[in-house]
């Protein structure tokens, strides 16, 4: 009798969901909670979801995952899942080596040995530290992942994403109040990842998401891929799982998730040329503005079959099919604003995917550069640093030292942030900051014309005041024209420190052949001389123009031209243009 009840017992028990276990890796016992639903069936899902620091898998799985409408077996029960809760090592996490990726491995291995689960749908999340831990994964085993789901954490040092890792579903979620990992880092973080995955920069929101007052759901997407990135914002919500009725964690990760998986059976798209954000700016004459022809290229395949076309579109509006490689056509367009391109690529079994990438074409006045200077750590987008030991190239971010935007917090402050870069070993042109160069993500092309560049500078951290240079450039270095000023403000070292506002200076300029231009400013040649930018901003005053006069029959084509004031202006062409810059306009 009591063998068949402890027959019986056993068989119940196999029956149960387990709770907990071990495996070793690396020569360490590691522990984790488990999750696995009755009549689980096979190749079912599996997440993994990493606690945060000074927490474990208990803590995680029983009191930040359930209140009393809903918990995280619940969800599994209904959608049929295994739900994975580990326990990091002295209530920690290895955010940035191998340790505990290593472990993540080992437990997908054995959770297809004991569970049969589907290798092409396992999803990883994490909080705060276990959130870091999720983008310190989305970069060692994105071919393990098929997406990833942090909550409230994200990489203390700034957010990369390796070139050879292929678009990354994320949802990311976070309280705007967090006071442990401030919400304000959520986003440049995600920044990488949008355009690593070729998303739209402009997110579609949803506020009130779900009936919750002020939550909003931003969504950039789709991407490469078809993948997107989600950011679900909680108004007034501070570090902490969300249990709210309307936004529950465990359904919101589940929910997006499920959407993907690693077995494409769609055919592979990928946009390769432009990057996207890319951004074309072009100075001219109303209505003669013109944008150079963008090269669209794009590679396809498809892994169970044959790419029968690729189309390309603006918008809507159809550029070109291709239907044998290489895959590729030009856009040529006036229209000025954000231009959607898409690549479509379509396989033998009429099956799409779809990659996007964002340009932008702008037809300026007047150009505010600093505006951009509005991420602390950050290289906006267009420019290039260089302090003569390391070359830094917007837009990136995560930078706490060396060349970068500095956010200033003194109570009396000239600026709030302001691009910083330095010279380290004193040679000459040896530390810069340059927008426009090829690579930075931004064409600036200037039409003849008079400009004014107007700026505020100042020194951050020297003994004497070091002189400033600013030229106007040839993208391939040639000198257009050049100014030098000497700061006479020095904020001292600290980002907090009272300072007042630098005198606005002005660099005017005459440009002569349309073409594309860099705007560089070189700190001193001397040893750690640096500069901060806290203005900057380019104005178009005139442009060429037929009707100011035209040659006599008696002046040769390329007679010189002179203002009132005896400055040489631009030669006329055979056509008899001139540039005119506000001044009477005679002839010697």
């Amino acid at each position: 009798m009591k063998q068949t009840f402890l027959l019986l017992l056993l068989f119940a028990i196999g029956l149960m969901p387990a709770l907990a276990d071990n495996i070793t890796v690396g020569g360490t016992s590691r522990s984790y909670n488990v999750y696995a639903p009755s009549n689980l069936g096979e190749g079912r899902p599996l997440l993994i979801f990493c606690h945060g620091y000074n927490q474990d898998a208990n803590w995680m799985q029983n009191s930040e995952f359930k209140n009393d409408q809903v918990s995280m077996e619940a969800v599994c029960d209904t959608a049929k899942f295994v739900v994975v809760f580990p326990n990091g090592i002295n209530k920690s996490w290895d955010t940035s080596g191998d340790r505990d990726i290593n472990f993540i491995k080992a437990i997908i291995d054995k959770m297809v040995t004991q569970h049969k689960i589907d290798r092409n749908r396992v999803y990883l999340g994490g909080f705060s530290m276990g959130g870091m831990l999720t983008y310190h994964a989305m970069n060692k085993i994105p071919d393990l992942i098929a997406a990833f789901c942090p909550v409230s954490g994200y990489p203390m040092g700034g957010a990369t994403a390796n070139t050879n890792v292929r678009p990354i579903p994320i949802l990311h979620i976070h309280g705007t109040s967090d006071e442990t990992c401030a919400f304000s880092g959520a986003q440049p973080a995600l920044n990488v990842w949008i355009n690593h995955n070729g998303c739209p920069t402009t997110a579609t929101i949803t506020n009130n998401y779900n009936g919750f007052n002020g939550a909003k759901m931003h969504v950039w997407g789709p991407g490469n891929d078809g993948v997107e990135v989600r950011l679900l914002e909680l108004p007034n919500k501070g570090h902490w799982i969300c249990k709210e009725k309307q936004v529950y964690t465990g359904k919101e990760i589940w929910n997006f998730c499920k959407r993907f998986s690693l077995n494409k059976t769609s055919p592979n798209v990928k946009i390769t040329s432009p990057n996207t954000g890319i951004k074309y700016i072009s100075f001219g004459p109303q209505g003669e503005v013109s944008f150079p022809e963008v090269n669209i290229t794009a590679t396809a395949d498809d892994p169970n079959g044959t790419i029968e076309k690729v189309e390309f579109y603006d918008g809507t509006t159809l550029l070109a099919t291709c239907t044998e490689k290489p895959y590729k056509t030009t856009l040529a367009t006036t229209k000025t604003g954000k231009h959607t391109l898409k690549a479509i690529a379509t396989d033998n079994d009429g099956e799409t995917s779809t990659a996007t990438v964002e340009v932008t074409l702008q037809k300026p006045t007047t150009l505010t550069l600093s505006t951009d200077f509005k991420e602390g750590g950050a290289i906006p987008a267009g420019w290039t640093t260089y302090d003569s030991n390391e070359r830094r190239t917007g837009y990136s971010n995560g930078y706490t030292s060396g060349c970068r935007v500095l956010q200033f917090t003194g109570s009396s402050k000239g600026f709030n942030y302001g691009l910083y870069f330095r010279n380290i070993n004193g040679n000459t042109k040896q530390g810069y900051a340059k927008f426009g160069l090829s690579g930075a993500g931004t064409t600036l092309s200037l039409a003849p014309g008079h400009y004014t560049l107007k700026y505020k500078i100042c020194n951050w951290n020297m003994a004497d005041f070091g002189e400033v240079e600013l030229d106007i450039e040839t993208r391939a270095g040639k000198s257009i024209a050049s100014q030098t000023y000497t700061p006479n403000i020095n904020i001292g070292n600290v980002a907090s420190n009272n300072f007042s506002s630098p005198t606005q200076q002005t660099f005017e300029f005459d440009i002569t052949e349309q073409g594309d231009y860099v705007i560089a400013l070189y700190s001193a040649a001397s040893e750690w001389s640096d500069c901060i930018i806290g203005q900057l901003s380019l104005t178009a005053n005139s442009y060429v123009t037929t009707s100011i006069e035209t040659p006599t029959h008696n002046q040769a084509p390329n007679t010189p031209i002179y203002d009132i004031d005896g400055q040489r202006v631009i030669s006329p062409t055979k056509s008899g243009i001139y540039i005119s810059n506000g001044k009477k306009i005679i002839k010697r």
